[in-house]
This record gives structure tokens, C-alpha cells and sequence, in this order.
């Protein structure tokens, strides 16, 4: 056999250069590694934290009068005083919590303090039993900078002094404790992942080298990701909390991708292939596999740009960066390596020319069952999978809790006793703040509180004029709510008010009720919450579009088939199902939840879900153009729809399966997180794939398949031009074979 190469397509070419310029191409990859490495170093600390806002809401625009006019904001910090003997209104209590808010107030991110002492005894700032009341304070900043200060805070201000007992709580200082965890969960995982992936390879591969080419890959994407995101920081924000998608997706792509690249070598070299042309083949072939897996997962997570929110605009371009580093490394440096291996990455035990035939291999011989049987075994899995995704009918959006960190954490075991102790939610308090320029009369603003205090949830109503509960005035007046000619009023709810979804409605209560004003902006932390959960699901109709839509485009392209892209839409959108219906099952209806340590509060945040959405679709198409690409090359050579099915499933299944096992381990480590939002994405990415690898991809795509016969392949005529001049594919591996193909029996 001769080793000039014949004419070749653009990836034949790399795979030649990759072969001709190999110790080339790994040296100015160490050096680009080198580098790479010295940018990622400083990544983690150049992200930023984020707020749960919507850009350009009402909310937002409250939050701005606050602090423009009033040098306030949302109550962001809590310090719960509690007495040690006696009560809070014990003279020596009340002393001691004083000098706690004073020495709180000099701080310099400290804008404003009140406390149940400094308010004459305000009634939603004490515990119901007495022992116990709270100090609020709003610390300045974004969330990164206020942060940093609450996180120095928690420490200085936990304390015993004999009288008192002081713990921090508040909504920044349980953000601050859930991205610290998140960062150590990280460092964790990358200790527990990168040696388990090894072991891993070594099992599938049986070989040292390629174990270790594969994981190199996926290093690669990591390191190169992370410091494509520093980079990127000096143009946009990136959520710190990316940097756990990057290590599983860069971990779990780089791996995916080179085991079809080495796979694919190794048939090659199995046939008696020289390396040259082996590399030629695999590039050719898998490679072109690899880039249109990559443009779908690219373009799944993509989407997540249309959303106007900065934490999940960052897992876009984290997702994105992912899979152009992960197909970087297997279709430039990987390439080269294989060069310098050469037969010595076939797996071990194995002679060269020996390649076994696709009908004796184990998922042949299942697809063959399956095929005979279509609508035996097809409506079988179906059936299961629909029982697996019905309690999705039931899943609950709410919004952000702190019980999603675990346990233990001191600002969760402060919210358990303030959860307990407190009946009214004076933190989390609905500002109503004057902006239209009128001037009511005091019984105007006074009838105004007192209708605002009759709102179901509302416990009580604090304004310059009065403090009203029930429509009733209790207690005099605040001078703070009042600033020049702008007025305020704080609408304190109760805790049960707020649960699950009641915020919203709480919010939407106290927005129509008619105010003497021309104008008001209604904040707050409730308030902020409700407008960020309506954008989000406002902009979900859009993001499902786009992903269908360009995914739908991206699999016409590689097949020229209508009905292959609508069938993997279909069965993509099941497994996501059945994720969902796991993600209800587990984190929503607390099964499990004691095994798994979380706390289930009834409801989901939706900011997760829609991630996990992008991510599960686009990994789940990922698998889909893995088996396509066989299944089509099969059937261009053959033309026989039956065979191709088969043959594709025996020569792509293992290798999804590997995939798939590698990925899912890679996710399922966040199962192990102290944060709740780590172990749903851990747990419901991991079920997806392992789901759609296995049941989708080995029963329902055959099953399918057979049913649909040659309309497999259809696409209306005046649509063949279009797959013709834009479509991706190769020539024909060999001469077509016209014998139709026989199920075994």
C-alpha cells in the first residue's frame, strides 16, 4: 500500500499536516499550553458575583433612588442579637446590641443601619419569644464588592460577649457563603475527577498512552477556556459560578470528542491503514463528526446570550469557549500525537488488520432485536421514559432560596432560627418609593399605608406619617422615609407571604394598589426577585425557539433529511423531560433528600433549570450527530437503511456509551456539592445523559429507524439544492453495496 495520499477535502489536509508537522505542532502547543496556563492562573479571581435583577426593571430603578436619595438600599445584611439571660429589652441587652450597630455602622461599605432598638421597638424586628431581635444594614457596592466586605463581616461580627450573641445572616452574606462553597466544591471536584477519568480511559482504552492523550485533551479545553473567560473579563462579566461548568464540560467534551478521533484511528490502523492515512481517514471522518457536534453544543448554549442577565450570559461563553478549545485539542494537537504513537494507540491484545465485523458486535446483535420488534420494544421505552417525565406536569418556579446551601453553614443555621423566631420578614421589606413629584396631603400618604397594611401578607406598614398594621395606625412616624420631597414606605410581609411563589403575587398586590402619588417605583429584595423571574420566563419561549430552530438547521446540513432533525428533536426533548421529572421527583419534592443532604423548599429557581435545558439539549444532540454521522456514512456506502441502522449502532453505541459513562461521572461529582444548585445540575445532567446514551440512543432511534424505512432520508426536492451547496459530508467510504440486509434471527 502506498502512502501518498490521494486529492484530499480541507480535513484530510489537517490530518496530513498533523502527520508531516507533528513534532511542530506539539511543541508550539506546549508553548501555547505555557501561556495559556499563565492566564488561567488569575481567572477565578478576576469573575465577578451577581445579583438576582433584571437589567432595566422596575425594581432596579427603585434600588437607584435609594441610594441616590435616601444613601439606602436593601436591607443586604442581618445581625441577629440574641440575649444571653432576660430579653431584648433588658437595659444591659439593649446597650450591648447599640454598641454592635454603632461599631456595624462605622464600617466603610456600611451605607445605613436600623435595628429594633434604633426604631423604638419595632415589633417585625423582634423574635415572637423575645429573646432575640435584628440589627439590618444595607453594605454598598455590586455584588462582588459587597460581598468581599460581607464575607470579612461574618467572622468579625459572629460573637459571645457574655451578654449577647451575634450571627450574620442576610441575603448578600447567604450569596457570599454559596459562591465560597461553590469555589471549594470546584477545587474539590477537579482532585476527584481528573484521576477517576483516568482510571476511567485506561479501562476503555486498555491503554496507558491514549488514556492519557484523551484526558491531555480535556485538560487542554480547561485551562484554555478558563483563560479565554480572563480575557473575555476585560470586555464583560463572568459569573464566577462558570467555572464549575467549564471543568465538567471541558473535562467531559475533551474526552468525548477524542475517543471518536481515537476510536476512529484505530479501525483505520486495524485495516491495514498506514498512519499518514489513517490520520487522513479519522480526520475525514470523525472530525468532521466532531465539528458539527460542536457547532449544536456551541449553539445550544449560545442561546443563553438572548437572556439579559450576566450570570447566565456567562455559561454562554464559557460553553461556547468549551467546545472550540475541546474540538481544538482533538482535531489539531491529538492528531499530532497520534502521529508520533502511531500503532501503538490500537488497543492492547489486538493485531493490526484485525477488525471485528459490525454483526458480530454486541449492539449490532441488540439492534437487531429491537428492529424485529419496533413497536414492542420502541413503545416499551417510550412508555417508561413518559412515566420517568410525568412529574414534570407538576414542576413549581420560584425563586432564590438560602436553603440551598447545606446544613451546617453558619448563615443557613441563622436563617433556620430566623425562619422559626420571626413571623415578619423586615429584611426582605417591599420599598414603595414617591417619584412622580406630587405632593399628598399627611392623611393621603396616612390612607395610602393604611391600604397598603390591609394586602393579605402584609404584616405592617412603616411611613413618614405612621406605622400602620391591619389599616390601623400603631406607632409613629419614620423621619428616615422621608428625603427632601421624595417619600418612601417599607411594606414589611410575613414570612409565610413569601414562600414559594407568594412574593410575586405579594409584589403585583402592592403595584395595583392606587397610590396618591403620580408615580411610584416599587423595590425591594421580593420585588427584585419577581422581576427577575418574570424576564427570565418572559425571554423561555425564545430561548426553546432559537435552540430548536438552529439545532433543527444544523442536523438538516450533515443528513439532508427533514425527518432525521425532527426525530432528534423529538427524543432530545424526552430526555430533557425525563431530567425534569428528576429534578421535580428529587429537589422539588425532597425524595431522596436526606441521602443527598438538601433541604427541599416545593419549588425550583428557574435560572438553573433553563441552564440545565441548553446544556442537556445540546449534549443530548451531541450524541445524536455521534450516531447520525455513522448511520448516514453507512447508508450513503450501502443504501441500505436496515444495514446502515445497524452498522452505525455497532460502530458508534460504544463509544456514546464511554462518552456518556465519562460525562455523567464528570457531573454526578457535583452530587456530592454542599450547594443545593450544584447538586441538581450534577445529578439531572448525569440522568440525562446516561438516559438518552442508553434507552433513546439503543431503542428508540432503531425503533424508529425501522419504522420510517427509506423516509429516514427524505427532504422535499427544492430543498436538495440547499443540503448540496451548503451541507457537510464526504465522499462515499466505498463503492455502494445494493444487497438489502437480513435481520438475524
Amino acid at each position: 500500500m502506498t502512502d501518498t495520499p490521494p486529492p484530499a477535502t480541507a480535513l484530510e489536509r489537517l490530518g496530513d499536516l498533523s502527520y508531516r508537522r507533528r513534532w511542530t505542532v506539539l511543541t508550539v502547543s506546549l508553548i501555547v499550553l505555557a501561556g495559556l496556563i499563565a492566564v488561567a492562573a488569575g481567572a477565578l479571581s478576576s469573575f465577578v458575583l451577581n445579583r438576582w435583577e433584571a437589567v432595566g426593571s422596575e425594581s432596579v430603578a427603585a434600588q437607584q433612588v435609594l441610594r441616590e436619595e435616601f444613601d439606602t438600599g436593601n436591607s443586604n445584611l442581618i445581625l441577629l442579637i440574641t440575649a444571653v439571660g432576660g430579653d431584648v429589652d433588658d437595659p444591659a441587652v439593649a446597650t450591648s446590641a447599640a454598641a454592635v450597630a454603632d461599631e456595624l455602622a462605622d464600617e466603610d461599605a456600611v451605607a445605613d443601619v436600623w435595628s429594633y432598638w434604633s426604631l423604638g421597638g419595632d415589633a417585625t424586628l423582634r423574635s415572637e419569644d423575645g429573646a432575640s431581635a435584628m440589627v439590618l444594614a444595607h453594605v454598598t457596592g455590586d455584588a462582588t464588592e459587597a460581598r468581599a466586605a460581607i464575607a470579612e463581616y461574618i467572622p468579625d461580627y459572629t460573637r459571645d460577649d457574655g451578654t449577647i450573641t451575634v450571627r450574620v445572616a442576610g441575603a448578600e452574606a447567604a450569596s457570599t457563603q454559596i459562591s465560597a462553597q461553590a469555589t471549594q466544591d470546584f477545587l474539590r471536584a477537579e482532585m476527584i475527577i481528573i484521576p477517576l477519568m483516568l482510571v476511567l480511559l485506561i479501562i476503555i482504552y486498555r491503554r496507558v498512552s491514549s488514556a492519557l492523550l484523551t484526558l491531555g485533551v480535556g485538560l487542554f479545553s480547561v485551562i484554555a477556556t478558563l483563560a479565554g473567560l480572563r480575557a473575555l473579563t476585560s470586555v464583560v462579566e463572568i459569573a464566577s459560578f462558570a467555572s464549575n461548568i467549564v471543568l465538567v464540560m471541558g473535562i467531559g467534551l475533551g474526552v468525548d470528542y477524542s475517543l471518536f478521533v481515537i476510536s476512529r484511528f484505530r479501525e483505520a490502523l486495524a485495516r491495514g491503514t498506514t498512519v499518514r492515512l489513517a490520520l487522513r481517514e479519522t480526520l475525514n471522518t470523525a472530525g468532521r463528526t466532531v465539528v458539527f457536534s460542536g457547532l449544536t453544543v456551541a449553539a445550544s448554549v449560545a442561546v443563553l446570550l438572548a437572556l439579559p442577565f450576566p450570570f447566565l450570559r456567562s455559561f454562554a461563553y464559557a460553553g461556547v469557549l468549551t467546545v472550540i478549545t475541546a474540538a481544538v485539542g482533538a482535531l489539531v494537537i491529538l492528531p499530532a500525537a497520534l502521529a508520533v504513537i502511531g500503532e501503538r494507540a490500537g488497543r492492547r491484545g489486538a493485531t493490526v488488520h484485525e477488525l471485528k465485523p459490525a454483526e458480530q458486535g454486541r449492539w449490532y446483535r441488540v439492534g437487531a432485536r429491537v428492529m424485529r420488534h419496533p413497536i414492542l420494544w420502541g413503545g416499551a421505552a417510550l412508555v417508561a421514559l413518559l412515566a420517568l417525565a410525568s412529574p414534570a406536569i407538576g414542576l413549581q418556579i420560584g425563586v432564590p432560596d438560602v436553603r440551598v446551601l447545606a446544613q451546617g453553614a453558619s448563615v443557613r443555621d441563622t436563617y433556620d432560627q430566623l425562619r422559626v423566631d420571626f413571623a415578619a420578614e423586615a429584611n426582605d421589606a417591599i420599598q414603595v418609593i414617591e417619584t412622580g413629584g406630587a405632593s399628598p396631603t399627611d392623611a393621603d400618604l396616612a390612607g395610602y399605608a393604611a391600604d397598603l397594611s390591609r394586602i393579605d401578607g402584609i404584616v405592617q406598614v412603616n411611613s413618614p406619617v405612621g406605622v400602620f398594621s391591619e389599616g390601623t395606625r400603631i406607632a409613629v412616624g419614620d423621619d428616615r422615609l422621608s428625603s427632601g420631597d421624595t417619600v418612601r414606605l417599607d411594606a414589611i410581609p410575613t414570612r409565610e407571604a413569601l414562600d414559594g411563589t407568594g412574593g410575586d403575587r405579594l409584589v403585583a398586590d402592592v403595584r395595583t394598589t392606587e397610590s396618591p402619588f403620580e408615580e411610584v417605583l416599587v423595590g425591594g429584595y421580593p420585588a427584585q426577585l419577581a422581576d427577575f423571574r418574570e424576564a427570565l420566563l418572559e425571554r423561555l419561549p425564545l430561548i426553546a425557539g432559537l435552540i430548536l430552530a438552529i439545532t433543527f438547521v444544523l442536523l438538516f446540513l450533515l443528513t439532508g433529511s427533514l425527518l432525521m432533525p425532527l426525530k432528534a428533536t423529538v427524543l432530545n426533548l424526552l430526555s430533557i423531560g425525563v431530567m425534569f421529572g428528576v429534578l421535580t421527583t428529587v429537589f422539588q419534592n425532597g425524595f431522596l433528600a436526606e441521602v443527598i443532604g438538601f433541604t427541599p423548599v416545593g419549588s425550583l429557581d428557574p435560572a438553573f433549570p433553563i441552564l440545565m435545558f441548553c446544556v442537556v439539549y445540546g449534549l443530548s444532540m451531541d450524541y445524536e450527530v455521534f450516531m447520525i454521522s455513522r448511520i448516514h456514512e453507512e447508508y450513503e456506502r450501502t443504501g441500505d437503511n436496515q444495514r446502515a441502522v445497524l452498522v452505525g449502532l455497532q460502530r458508534s453505541a460504544p463509544l456514546i456509551t464511554a462518552a456518556a459513562l465519562t460525562l455523567a461521572v464528570s457531573f454526578g461529582v457535583y452530587a456530592t456539592s454542599s450547594v443545593m444548585y450544584l447538586q441538581m445540575i450534577g445529578i439531572g445532567v448525569a440522568v440525562a445523559i446516561v438516559i438518552d446514551a442508553t434507552i433513546i440512543r439503543g431503542i428508540l432511534v432503531p425503533s424508529f429507524m425501522r419504522l420510517a424505512g427509506r423516509a429516514n432520508w427524505w427532504a422535499p426536492s427544492f430543498l436538495t439544492p440547499v443540503f448540496r451547496r451548503f451541507g457537510l459530508h464526504e465522499e462515499p467510504a466505498g463503492p455502494l453495496d445494493p444487497r438489502p440486509s437480513r435481520l438475524p434471527v
